[in-house]
């Protein structure tokens, strides 16, 4: 493995964000294909209830990558200093909690898909589908949970090409296996709009094989051996250390998806056409949000091998180039969405009426998903030395008191698209206080190892 100084930053940078942004173009893609099948195929009021059911599956996932975030931030350290023995402490830990999570995850929602979909206002002619297909994605969780949980800890130590050959088994699988089970192809059952999450099943069953075996075949550090069997329970100690960088991040997740929730409803209001766009927006808005967190992962995670090192000083040449690879990758994406935003939504709307209003929507909101990138970029460089309480209080302060209010005012001046408008206030404002925390205090702490 080359050491920092042999390579310039950028190179680094992109070496490492590649496979992740490949990785995140593929979760999205296959959500987008599923959501593609599923409009196509079972029409818009089917996607209008995978839709509805799209923020409580984002909730766990959200408390299961701000773990990851913890997790990979201490491997990184700990990568950096090279105990490899202590990776493998903090991994299983983290795998045994994520497992753990999946389960509370799948018995909860089981119970309460109908009574949480009923309070989001799901339009009652997608209710039924809706909860059907919500029972089945909330069995899946577990695994679900501890696949996206692993792909990420691989990154702490600056593995991207495993989780990117993983999810490309788990894609492949899911776009072959999806249309077969809306339209039982081979005498196949024909399971409607529940295909999707069944597809999504097999797929993260045949991909975690794969990056067992994978790991095991290249003597990898994370490869299941008795040392990280042994490590696979709940440690308090590393898990506490863990939580304290992964819970904020979680949290500050999960308040994002509680406000996605609101807006949601106040979007299911205008009823299931506008519910439709609003679930096509945000596949095209993921593909411009996903790179741009992305390179706040990578800023982050190389911040944290750089503290583990001992090399304070790349710390600020790592921030420098994050922000400009921001700049010139997730603003080309904004560019590409702006171009292409009427063919985009056509491939998840029929409608035409409810196309245009989606595309008028997206162009009102895409161009601040640049300005998210800065101050994301901004805040993983301060995870890096486990400084997270402050940055999740701005967006939590920005996400309670800037953007639900916003929505609300902007909804009952200028209707739907006042929704919208809400995005652009909020990202300039945490944008704003992110970077005057940073200057004003985070430059002047002393950084210090946490493992």
């Amino acid at each position: 493995m080359h050491t920092p100084s042999q390579r310039p930053l950028w190179q680094i940078y992109l070496i490492f964000l590649a496979p992740m942004v490949l990785s995140n173009f593929l979760q999205s893609f296959s959500g987008t294909l599923n959501g593609i099948y599923v409009g196509q195929l079972l029409g818009t009021q089917a996607l209008a209830a995978v839709s509805g059911m799209f923020p409580i599956v984002f909730f766990f996932i959200a408390l299961v990558i701000g773990l990851g975030a913890g997790a990979s931030v201490l491997i990184g350290q700990a990568w950096g200093a090279r105990e490899t023995a202590l990776v493998k402490q903090i991994t299983g830990a983290t795998l045994t909690l994520g497992a753990v999570i999946g389960l509370v995850a799948a018995v909860l929602g089981s119970l309460l898909a109908r009574p949480a979909l009923l309070a989001l206002g799901t339009p009652v002619d997608v209710l039924e589908e809706a909860v059907g297909y919500a029972r089945v994605m909330m069995l899946i969780m577990p695994l679900l949970l501890v696949f996206i949980l692993f792909t990420q800890i691989l990154r702490g130590v600056s593995d991207t090409v495993s989780p990117l050959l993983a999810l490309m088994v788990s894609t492949v699988v899911g776009l072959l296996l999806t249309p077969a089970l809306i339209l039982g192809w081979g005498g196949l059952p024909t399971l409607g709009i529940q295909s999707a999450a069944y597809a999504g099943l097999v797929g993260n069953v045949l991909a975690m094989l794969f990056l067992v075996l994978r790991l095991r075949h290249k003597k990898h550090v994370m490869a299941p051996d008795r040392e990280l069997w042994a490590a696979l329970r709940l440690n308090r100690e590393i898990l506490g250390k863990v939580l304290r960088i992964g819970l904020p991040t979680g949290v500050q997740m999960v308040v994002l998806s509680l406000s996605e929730l609101v807006i949601l409803a106040l979007v299911n209001s205008h009823g299931s056409q506008a519910t439709a766009a609003y679930g096509a927006v945000t596949q095209i808005v993921n593909y411009v949000q996903f790179p741009a967190l992305s390179i706040a992962i990578t800023a982050s995670i190389l911040g944290a091998q750089a503290i583990g090192a001992g090399r304070i000083e790349r710390i600020g040449p790592i921030l420098r180039t994050g922000l400009l690879i921001n700049l010139c990758l997730t603003g080309a994406l904004v560019v590409l969405g702006y171009v292409l935003s009427h063919w985009l939504l056509g491939l998840f709307i029929t409608d035409v009426e409810a196309r245009v209003r989606a595309e008028h929507l997206l162009h009102i909101m895409l161009w601040s998903v640049l300005v998210f990138g800065f101050q994301a970029v901004i805040g993983g460089i301060m995870r890096a030395s486990g400084v997270v309480l402050v940055p999740m209080a701005i967006t939590i302060f920005c996400v309670l008191c800037i953007e639900l209010p916003a929505a609300y005012m902007l909804d009952a001046h200028f209707g739907l698209q006042g929704v919208w408008m809400a995005f652009p206030v909020t990202y300039v404002a945490m944008l704003v206080l992110q970077t005057a925390y940073y200057r004003l205090v985070w430059r002047h702490k002393q950084i210090q190892r946490l493992v």
